[in-house]
């Protein structure tokens, strides 16, 4: 008895072993594997760094698991997020929508405009949200389109917030002009826009060197700002943590450069022309006329309470959460 029990084990151990020559069967989810097969997919060779995270049951999509691959090379980056098989044997890159909600939902929901710059009406059924780096020459030509055309086609349908993106490591001055807007932004909401338009207007003169000096200078000639105050918020850095802030949005977005603009939660990624934005927003402002799900409209119960506005009159300021 005991003899053919041991030729059965023996058996067993024969036929489960890996016969020479027959690679073991792959998964997904052993690290090593996805980031080979992420190498050779996107043509990722030494020089690109990959840190495979752990797997994650999908929120997305049941039966599956979140897996984010990491990629970077010097100060350059890049998140792609994988939906893995639970036996490991399948990949999915791509998106998953659930048809009963807004397409857009997840960056809806990742989109804060609370306490930023905006322009236009509280409560329009269209919000846009950029993200800017004023050093930026495409975030200068996006810029120019929309202060040229925005609230003049739109003055009543569309609400535009601004969010500073500042890329340090290619614009060196761009973080100081973006903390510098927040101070101007903190004595007056209004002025802020002035600075915004001053400092495209004269990107090309601005370097690390001259930065103060030139934007004291223009401060110098604003009758809504108090200049001391304004040159003790730069020079302490006093609004360091709201650009902090700003960036870990858009990281959490997955913002790779600028400008990125929102529309209802809708991503451009590139400068985008005013013909085929203004279509985006007619579109969106017909569709939302029964959908509400989106702009400032929307029957959010999140409200944000603004000094000097009526909150009983006016929408949330907030993008929609259905």
């Amino acid at each position: 008895m005991l003899r053919k029990l041991c030729l059965s084990l023996a058996a067993a151990l024969l036929f489960g072993a890996v016969v020479p020559g027959q690679s073991a069967k792959k998964t997904a989810l052993d690290k090593a594997t996805l980031e080979a097969y992420v190498r050779h997919l996107f043509v990722m060779d030494s020089r690109i760094s990959i840190q495979v995270s752990d797997p994650k049951p999908s929120t997305s999509l049941p039966g599956f698991y979140d897996v984010t691959v990491h990629a970077w090379a010097g100060k350059q980056s890049q998140n792609f997020l994988f939906l893995v098989s639970k036996d490991g044997e399948k990949v999915i890159q791509g998106n998953v929508y659930d048809i009963s909600q807004n397409p857009f939902k997840p960056e809806l929901d990742k989109l804060k405009t609370e306490f930023a710059p905006s322009l236009g009406t509280a409560g329009a059924p269209v919000v846009l949200v950029e993200f800017s780096d004023f050093e930026c020459p495409y975030c200068k030509q996006e810029a120019t389109m929309l202060r040229q055309n925005l609230l003049s086609s739109y003055p009543k349908q569309v609400r535009l917030y601004f969010k500073e993106f500042p890329l340090e490591s290619i614009h060196p001055w761009s973080r100081a002009a973006a903390m510098a807007g927040r101070c101007v932004y903190q004595q007056n909401a209004n002025t802020f826009w002035d600075y915004h338009d001053w400092a495209f207007e004269h990107q090309a003169e601005i370097t690390p060197e001259n930065f103060n000096d030139k934007v004291m200078g223009w401060a110098k000639t604003q009758k809504t700002l108090d200049v001391l105050e304004l040159g003790n918020c730069i020079s302490t850095k006093a609004t360091a943590a709201d650009v902090d802030k700003t960036l870990a949005e858009g990281h959490a977005l997955e913002i790779n450069g600028t400008p990125t603009l929102f529309v209802n939660g809708r991503r451009i990624p590139n400068v985008v022309d005013w013909n085929t934005l203004r279509s985006i927003i007619d579109y969106e402002i017909e569709y939302q006329k029964t959908a509400k799900n989106a702009g400032e409209d929307c029957g959010c119960d999140m409200k944000l309470n603004l000094p000097g506005m009526d909150t009983q009159k006016s929408g949330p300021l907030v993008p929609p959460k259905k």
